[in-house]
Formats: C-alpha cells, sequence, structure tokens
C-alpha cells in the first residue's frame, strides 16, 4: 500500500467511530436586563415644554460636578421626566458617547423620547464639532429605534446653555 492510502477496512472503521460519538452539550447563559433607580431628585419642572425647561432640570442635576457628565432625560409620549441617566462622565474637557450606552436606559425606561445633555465645566456652553456629530448620530439612532431626540443641551456657567433645538440644529 502507498503512502496516503488506507485500507478499505480501516476507511470503514475511521467513518464508523466519527458516527457513534456523542456531540459534547454545551451550557448557554441566561441573562434577565433590569433598570434599577438610584434615587431622586426634587425638581418642580417634571413637564419639559421647552428648552428652558429642560435646562432647569439638568442644571439642578449636573450642579457642583467638576468633569464633563453626559445625561439623558427620557420622557414618556407627554414629555413627563420618566427619569435621568448619566451615560457617561469624562475628563475635563471631553466625555466618551456610544449609542448604545445612550439607548439601553432608553429603551429599558420604555421612554417615548430623549433631551441630551452635557456640562461644559469650562462656563462656555457653545457646541464643539464633537458635540454636534454625536448629536447627528445619536438622533439617526433614534429614528431607527423610534425614540425621538428632543433637544441636546450643552449646560455653562452662570445658568448659561446652548441648545440645538432652540438653533434649529436637530
Amino acid at each position: 500500500m502507498k503512502y496516503g492510502q488506507t485500507a478499505s477496512s480501516e476507511q470503514m472503521t475511521f467513518l464508523d467511530d466519527e458516527h457513534t460519538t456523542q456531540r459534547k452539550r454545551a451550557t448557554m447563559p441566561i441573562y434577565r436586563v433590569t433598570l434599577v433607580r438610584e434615587g431622586k431628585i426634587p425638581t418642580y419642572e417634571s413637564r419639559i415644554r421647552c428648552s428652558a425647561s429642560a435646562h432647569t432640570v439638568l442644571q439642578e442635576y449636573l450642579a457642583d460636578t467638576d468633569r464633563e457628565h453626559f445625561v439623558i432625560l427620557m420622557l414618556d409620549q407627554k414629555n413627563q421626566v420618566i427619569g435621568i441617566n448619566t451615560v457617561g462622565v469624562g475628563s475635563l474637557n471631553a466625555s466618551i458617547v456610544h449609542p448604545r450606552e445612550v439607548y439601553k436606559p432608553a429603551i429599558l425606561s420604555n421612554c417615548a423620547a430623549l433631551i441630551l445633555g452635557h456640562n461644559h465645566p469650562s462656563g462656555d456652553p457653545q457646541p464643539s464639532k464633537e458635540d454636534r456629530a454625536i448629536t447627528q448620530r445619536l438622533k439617526e439612532a433614534g429614528a431607527l429605534l423610534g425614540i425621538n431626540v428632543l433637544d441636546h443641551l450643552v449646560i455653562g456657567a452662570e445658568g448659561k446653555y446652548f441648545s440645538f433645538a432652540d438653533e434649529n440644529m436637530l
């Protein structure tokens, strides 16, 4: 017999062994995803009617933060605030935000709409080009999911803020 050839009886034995070997059972994890309420903040603005009322809520929530915080206000069909979620905490001048981290709590809370917000610890509320890009990206992601982005507010110092909706940039 030449190299690489097998006798037909050897080949049949090999094939028989292959079919009789039992497959190993694997396990698959089961997950439960929940949304946990961590607390409450007092507010006079439970229903968001304009950028000024959203600013009031965000200003109170972001008061005394020394780094950039990106948060979302989750709203129901009537623009009542369901909750606030801090999506990310950045450095003095940047915060990394990804759509999946923004929309995870939004989906779990069954919200109809979002208002995005973040602070600029420098005090200047003018949006950067990165702020504009993430706003557009989050708006497009929301359109796919059926969750409207109503506004994105940049909170500055001394009561100043920038509203993307007020400036027709949404």
